[in-house]
């Protein structure tokens, strides 16, 4: 053989090998990353609504570079913007079962994992939207466009197990401001901002300068999009705070028309609805969500109850008591009571365990059950929910210095300091922060039972000033008792109603068409010789609870002032 044949020999073996080892590396490269997808454990199966038929979840129109996959894609995108965020990774991940270079599926997923308005993701779900965010990145074939979104949302999960959750917020916050602003033609993009922007708002920021914001591009966007999901159902978080409240309404009303098939959406409206104290709205829209709940609980195959069911069971039995509807109240309770298995076990079903039988006994002053509440479901877990435990703490501590248990009380009292000792090494400041209000609030009825009366008044004073400052939970239609109205309660035991009349109206601008705020406010003015404020109140309160034959005995009272002769 001549040199040059050998030469040619020698190349074909090079080349050869080359080729092989490519091949050898593409497939160790293919299997590793099959490997890492598997690892995902992506949520499969078929999607799961109930209502109507034909899963009418709003108008969704989302482009990407993704062939085929736009059907599914929008669909999925719907899903998401309705908090369905289970059913959505099933269609993003049939979306990467059909198309794994499919970059924005993998975000997709990603934001099924965040849930910004909702609690913080566990580590299982941190670590999957991760996961697939740097699966996404090492693909290809996407667009400038989605690279900015797989940016915005791999700023939320980058240093996942070392930032907070705010700080990973604002990130996100910051980097959906940039891509907003890269192509303000692109309404997609806009609307998630304005979501990143309600998510990083600070609860302490009484400008409400971030929701204003958030508000703000969502109503632009409104008109052409009237229909879109994301829109109405972003505007009713943005805007879920008292003075606020009023502009979600249009939404409020709209969102269940718009997105039938979602238990949440049929939910989430009554947000408003309380924060305005329309109460049979509120209670029709949980009864809605109630019920669709349960439907998807059944085709699920979920053992037990959903979380859902219970979150709306909150705020249905809220909105029966303040309508004066005690049956009905109390039958959310009893049935509360046959519910022994929930999935999934998480903070919103721990309020729910705790805050429906606290308000039925604290709202209808029923101290002898309040002092002995128990903590119910047996079994739960409840080690895991100091805050929500908490409620149950300060329900008996109410019953018991109502019924002049003191000895009692301190050790309640006692036990909702160690709670908020706990959350605050956990560092969960916020958390901590309401279990002090209710700390102040103990120590300062106990106070008044002890007769140090300006003791008393001046924590009472603090715990208000202090919940003045606190915005409400998302999970919770409202404090289980408001300190401000707890004030109002102690200037009337203290024998001064003209301050009491002022503190149930400054309750009342903040918790509106409350039973036990409207009747205390006309109680107060009573007292004070208003008797024109007085019967304005008491009348407000029997239009409230006009359509229920409540048996409430300060319906009884208010009727006997108002059949006296007007002076």
């Amino acid at each position: 053989m001549n040199l040059r044949a050998l030469q040619g020999v020698i190349s074909v073996f090079l080349l050869g090998t080359l080729f092989s080892c490519r091949e050898k590396a593409t497939e160790q490269s293919s299997a590793s990353r099959q490997s890492a997808l598997e690892a995902l454990a992506l949520k499969r199966g078929a999607v799961i609504t109930c209502g109507p038929p034909d899963q009418v979840l709003g108008k969704v129109a989302f482009a990407t570079s993704c062939p085929g996959a736009a059907a599914d894609f929008n669909l999925a995108l719907a899903l998401l913007h309705s908090f369905e965020y289970e059913e959505a990774e099933k269609v993003f991940a049939r979306i990467i079962d059909a198309n794994p270079g499919c970059a924005m599926a993998y975000w997709g997923v990603a934001m099924s994992n965040f849930h910004p308005l909702w609690t913080p993701p566990s580590e299982a779900e941190l670590r999957k939207g991760h996961g697939a965010i740097r699966l996404a990145r090492d693909l290809p074939e996407q667009s400038d466009r989605e690279a900015g979104y797989l940016a915005a949302i791999a700023a939320f999960y980058q240093q996942w197990n070392e930032a907070d959750h705010r700080t990973r917020c604002l990130r996100f916050e910051k980097a959906m401001e940039k891509l907003a602003a890269d192509y303000p033609t692109d309404k997609d993009a806009a609307i998630f901002y304005a979501l990143a922007l309600t998510a990083a708002a600070d609860p302490a920021d009484k400008t409400y300068s971030r929701q204003k914001k958030a508000g703000a591009i969502l109503n632009s966007l409104y008109p052409a999009q009237p229909d879109h999901p994301g829109i109405i159902h972003y505007l009713i978080h943005t805007y879920d705070f008292p003075q606020l409240a009023a502009l979600a309404l249009p939404a409020a009303r709209k969102y269940a028309s718009v997105a039938p098939s979602s238990a949440h959406a049929l939910h989430m409206p009554s947000h408003i609805f309380t924060r305005l104290g329309l109460w049979a709205e509120c209670i029709q829209s949980n009864q809605a969500s109630i019920s669709s709940a349960q439907c998807y609980a059944q085709a699920a195959g979920i053992k037990g109850h959903w979380d859902e069911e219970l979150h709306g069971l909150d705020y249905l039995m809220y909105a029966y008591l303040q309508a004066g509807n005690n049956q009905r109240a109390l039958a959310q309770w009893q049935y509360l009571k046959t519910i022994k298995e929930v999935s999934p076990v998480n903070f919103k079903v721990a309020y729910a365990f705790a805050a429906v039988p606290a308000r039925y006994v604290l709202e209808n002053k029923l101290w002898q059950q309040a002092a002995v509440l128990p903590l119910q479901p047996a079994g739960f877990p409840w080690a895991r929910f100091p805050w929500q435990k908490a409620i149950v703490h300060f329900t008996r501590l109410m019953g018991h210095v109502h019924l002049g248990n003191l000895r009692e009380a301190q050790a309640e009292v006692a036990e909702l300091g160690r709670l908020e000792a706990l959350l605050t090494e956990q560092k969960d400041a916020y958390k901590a922060n309401l279990v002090r209000i209710q700390v102040h609030a103990g120590q300062a009825w106990i106070q008044f039972k002890q007769g140090n009366h300006a003791q008393a008044l001046q924590r009472m004073q603090r715990a208000a000033e202090l919940e003045a400052q606190t915005e409400k939970h998302p999970v919770t239609p409202g404090e289980v008792l408001p300190a401000r109205e707890l004030l109002a309660d102690l200037l009337l035991q203290l024998h001064q109603p003209a301050a009491a009349l002022v503190a149930y109206e400054a309750a009342l601008e903040s918790h509106p068409n409350r039973f036990n705020g409207l009747y205390g406010a006309g109680l107060a003015a009573e007292k004070a010789g208003d008797r024109q404020k007085a019967r304005a109140y008491y009348q407000q309160l029997l239009e409230l609870v006009r359509p229920a034959a409540s048996p409430r005995p300060e319906l009884t009272l208010a009727k006997q002032f108002l059949a006296q002769p007007v002076h």
